[in-house]
């Protein structure tokens, strides 16, 4: 590849040779170095390419070989720089074109968010832009570490974000958190670098050496506690790792400690000496209730689309714009004097390649009128879609290992909307992780030895 465009650049020559001796003119040309390339027969003669100074020498190899020696091609930016020398105002415009695109590529043009579910492109480039990060930014302005610490500290249910510049692209990779129980199962290696999800280095805090707590004594890892996250009764626990502190068939508050990650060390006399850290772990069940509630409209609106007529031709409010940069110029009007109309858009930005976008768009906006009509669900229509509606909340709740054991939904009409709601009875798992509250150690007392 490197080769073809030093060639280009430096220019060549295609030539087809002709006559009784064309293998001592190539003999002739390898002996005086000149290089030839891309032969070919072409009937009784060949083709072939050759530099431009070699071409030059040439003329004493024709005469001594008596070939005939004619140029086909020829190939290269020299060629092309003569064929257009007179055209100045072309190659202005190009050096022009070049400069512009070196410059717009210092800027960003484009933001690119992914996978967001729960917030809309706008609602995070709103943000964005209060945070100074937005399209025309330099950048060498972007700061991609404090652009995921912002994000993070903002929306706490996005819990991994990262921030890559390419091109003239900034491209923003968010996960939102689909679970309810927050996982805080991560260990910290002592001596390590901690990586936080947005990519951005955090040196983890030192963690103590011993697994063993009281005065005097370093804690490894911090304690946790598994607390109930609603009001149930315990149907089932099965503790992995820590204390547990009810039983089956208790009945516990929402915030009440099931197991318990302080485990007590006793002596002999069955005195607490100390405790040991751990991060409790158990499989917890519990009955509870669950209310279920949804309602909807009696009724819906029917629009029926349509355009002007003018004879037999549809008239349509059209516009058509064009953006560069903060610079916008239309075409046509969407104005009109419709009762009920809706607007659709498309808006397409230039770019190069995949990721160099440039600040130029182009787009159509179209007026759409309707007719309103208001419809009517019948009662059984009504069942129907709040029925579907409830039987996906099941669907979901199964899919969380949530197991239905009694239902008391109904579904109720009034005058105004219809609504299902009741309460449904569940086994669940139960629990979710705290931070434990250190236990205090009793203090030792001094015993006195007396003597007989």
């Amino acid at each position: 590849m490197l080769l073809k465009i030093i060639r280009y650049v430096k220019g060549y020559i295609r030539i087809r040779i002709t006559g009784y001796s064309t293998e001592r003119f190539l003999n002739a040309c390898s002996h005086r170095g000149i290089i030839l390339w891309g032969l070919r027969p072409e009937g009784r003669a060949y083709e072939m390419n050759i530099s431009i100074p070699g071409f030059r020498k040439l003329k004493p190899i024709i005469r001594k070989t008596g070939t005939k020696v004619s140029i086909v091609e020829r190939f290269g930016l020299p060629f092309f720089l003569h064929k257009y020398r007179k055209r100045k105002m072309f190659f202005a415009g190009a050096l022009l074109f070049a400069v512009l695109i070196f410059l717009m590529s210092r800027y960003i043009w484009n933001i690119d968010i992914r996978g967001n579910l729960t917030y809309t492109d706008e609602t995070l480039l709103k943000f964005l832009a209060s945070c100074e990060v937005e399209n025309g930014m330099r950048v060498s302005e972007v700061d991609c570490a404090r652009i995921v610490k912002d994000i993070r500290k903002e929306y706490d249910d996005i819990i991994w974000v990262s921030a890559s510049i390419r091109g003239t692209r900034l491209i923003i990779q968010v996960k939102e958190n689909e679970d309810t129980i927050k996982d805080t199962d991560e260990e910290v290696i002592p001596g390590n670098a901690a990586q936080s999800p947005g990519g951005a280095e955090q040196d983890a805090d030192d963690p103590k050496d011993s697994g063993i707590g009281g005065p005097g004594t370093e804690v490894r890892e911090q304690a946790t506690d598994i607390i109930a996250d609603r009001d149930c009764v315990i149907t089932r626990i099965v503790p992995r790792n820590g204390i547990p502190m009810v039983q089956e068939g208790a009945e516990v508050k929402a915030g009440d400690v099931l197991v318990s990650g302080q485990v007590p060390v006793v002596d002999d006399a069955g005195t607490v000496t100390a405790y040991q850290y751990h991060r409790s772990d158990a499989d917890i069940q519990g009955r509870a209730v669950i209310e279920y509630q949804d309602e909807m409209n009696l009724g819906y609106e029917k629009k029926s689309y349509f355009y002007e007529k003018k004879g037999n031709l549809q008239v349509k409010k059209e516009e058509y714009f064009l953006k560069i940069a903060d610079y916008t110029f239309r075409a046509g009007s969407i104005r009109n004097q419709y009762e009920l109309w809706e607007m659709y858009g498309s808006e397409i930005q230039l770019r190069i390649g995949e990721n160099f976008y440039l600040p130029i768009s182009y787009g159509k906006r179209t007026a759409k009128p309707y007719l309103s009509e208001e419809i009517k669900y019948t009662k059984k229509e009504l069942q129907q879609r709040l029925s579907r509606k409830f039987q996906r909340y099941c669907k979901d709740l199964e899919k969380k290992g949530v197991e239905i054991i009694e239902n008391d939904v109904k579904i109720y009409t009034g005058s105004q909307k219809a609504e299902a709601k009741g309460q449904l009875t569940v086994l669940m798992p139960i629990g979710t992780q705290a931070e434990s509250r250190l236990m205090d150690i009793p203090a030792a007392e001094e015993q006195e030895e007396t003597g007989e």
